[in-house]
């Protein structure tokens, strides 16, 4: 993926950001932030982005200035207008710790009981909230938007022109996904009744946000990316009010958002370079990667030594869970196993400046290539005008057949799905197109995602009451329905589910004796292991049902594993 995002905490939640950008201004009469930065020890300092920057103070800060500590600290540290200080809304709630849940629990406990019986109470209430964790108020969403690996090693290594064209690509995309993310994701919510008190999802004015560039992994291989840090807080457009963003559509959007963000990029640095792309298989668990033709698999391998021990280790959890359970884990089972490899392997992130590391990417890259890695990037980066589409030069047919496709596709995945689902799956299938501009790409994906809609089944009933125009969006759909909620399926997924049923209720299957199944439940196996009641239960029950399918449902360690025969 080349999106990811994590929630960021008020208070110091942001300080991480600032740990390696450079102290000093640099040398500002070169063009571009990486530029100025190139011989500073450190990232370029934050600038500003997004179509909400116009609320804040009197309209001094504009995107693309620069983004003190002072004013990320007010803004996303304590939820106030960076200029002026002012409030921008409520303040973000403060929660208590669980050290303060406990004594207030433990001071309600009976005085009489017996001191055996408080302390049992104590060690309960303990195991409890440590188990609920520490709340903390969210105060934004740090998008981490990164490009191809093929891409940033090219970045690496090439020329300082070359350099500053890929760069400016990477700007460009990012700034066309935030805009994007305006449009179709931001939002939030209203209303005084619910039980979070709010019923209506409405738009807003734009995001705040701040921008910082990186260049490296923390193994110290080339890795140019952006993490954009959207503020928590939003201006709301039916009534002017600061309130904070609905963070669903911000959790639910992310895998698009990375599909289309890559395909964005990927135009972007065609139409500035030539270069074409070409899919890559990366292993039975992992999506094929896209990359840049000419750029060479040993030279990614080069510079992927963060992504090979986050795999080394992703192998070791696979292996540990296939020892446990027996049997592989589930893709989604894997991405958690990953993330988990992700965070064990990480190391401490040194701070270096761009010039010393192209020295040293350059000189890896030249052993790799067995030439000088400046000129072999030159020649990647110097092709002929390539072949740019509009979105009328996509037939309508191509569209519907993309359409039907892309749920075929999703319907392999998941039993039920929503638009960004679909969005994902078709910014996939049309990555290995090239458009003229970001608004062809997204028109062909939004008519794609149009298509396989069509041909989806809905689950979700329609709208039985129509809203006022005051309470309705553009697209004529309500405020009190949250945008792009609404569920599909497909005939083919129901007729599956209907052959399922069919044979939970067919008898005729074969049958153990209870007697048997009371003697094996009692018999330990090889490990000296014996089946837990309820595991002896649930297997007797299956056992002389006679029923053709049954099905085993527990939580992950339950045993449901070893109670397959």
């Amino acid at each position: 993926m080349t999106v990811s995002m994590r929630v960021m905490s008020a208070g110091d939640g942001y300080k991480y950001l600032l740990r390696t950008v450079a102290a000093g201004d640099g040398d500002r009469s070169l063009s571009t932030p990486l530029t100025r930065y190139y011989n500073a020890e450190g990232t370029p300092p934050g600038r500003w982005m997004g179509g909400g920057l116009p609320a804040l103070g009197q309209g001094q800060i504009r995107s693309g200035d620069g983004v003190s500590e002072a004013q990320l600290q007010l803004l996303v540290g304590i939820g106030r207008d960076p200029v002026t200080g002012a409030p921008l809304g409520r303040a973000y709630p403060v929660y208590k710790s669980i050290a303060q849940r406990i004594e207030e629990r433990t001071a309600t406990l009976d005085r009489h009981l017996a001191p055996v019986g408080r302390a049992r109470a104590i060690t309960a209430i303990e195991a409890e909230e440590a188990e609920r964790g520490t709340r903390r108020a969210v105060a934004g969403f740090d998008f981490t938007f990164s490009i191809p690996k093929s891409a940033s090693v090219l970045w690496a290594v090439a020329d300082a022109g070359t350099q500053s064209l890929i760069a400016q690509a990477h700007h460009e995309a990012v700034a066309d996904m935030v805009a994007y993310m305006e449009r179709e994701v931001a939002a939030t919510r209203t209303g005084a009744s619910g039980g979070d008190g709010a019923v209506a999802q409405v738009g807003v004015t734009g995001i705040i946000a701040a921008a910082y560039d990186h260049y490296d992994s923390r193994a110290g291989d080339p890795h140019l990316h952006t993490h954009v840090v959207i503020s928590n807080k939003v201006q709301t457009v039916l009534d002017g009010k600061w309130r904070s963003l609905d963070s669903r559509p911000m959790h639910g959007a992310t895998v698009a958002l990375s599909e289309l963000h890559e395909a964005v990029f990927a135009d972007h640095l065609t139409r500035m370079l030539g270069v074409e792309w070409e899919p890559r298989e990366r292993g039975r668990d992992r999506n094929r990667a896209w990359a840049i033709t000419g750029v060479p698999e040993a030279l990614v391998a080069e510079f992927s030594t963060r992504a090979r021990h986050i795999d080394e280790a992703t192998d070791r959890l696979i292996d540990a869970y296939v020892a446990e359970h027996g049997r592989r884990p589930s893709a989604a089972v894997i991405m958690k196993l990953r993330a988990q490899a992700t965070l064990s392997t990480r190391p401490e992130k040194t701070v270096h400046s761009l010039a010393e590391l192209t020295a040293t990417w350059r000189y890896r890259a030249t052993v790799v290539l067995g030439e000088d890695a400046t000129g072999w990037a030159r020649r990647v980066a110097v092709n002929g005008q390539p072949l740019l589409l509009r979105a009328d030069d996509i037939p309508l047919d191509v569209v519907r057949r993309l359409g039907e496709s892309v749920v075929a596709s999703v319907g392999e995945k998941r039993s039920t799905w929503r638009r960004w689902n679909l969005t994902a799956e078709a910014a996939r299938q049309t990555m290995d197109y090239r458009f003229a501009t970001t608004q062809d790409r997204e028109a062909i994906v939004g008519l794609v995602v149009d298509a396989a809609e069509a041909v989806s089944l809905r689950l979700t009933p329609f709208e039985l009451a129509s809203s006022p125009a005051v309470f309705r969006r553009p697209d004529a759909s309500s405020v009190f329905r949250a945008k792009n909620s609404t569920v599909y399926s497909s005939h083919e997924l129901l007729d599956a589910e209907d052959r399922l049923l069919e044979r939970s209720h067919d008898t005729t299957g074969p049958t153990v004796s209870l007697e048997t199944m009371e003697r094996i439940a009692r018999r330990p196996d090889a490990e000296g292991r014996v089946l837990g009641e309820d595991q002896a239960e649930a297997l007797a029950r299956i056992a002389v049902s006679g029923r053709v399918l049954d099905v085993l449902v527990g939580p992950a360690g339950a045993g449901n594993t070893t109670c397959r025969v």
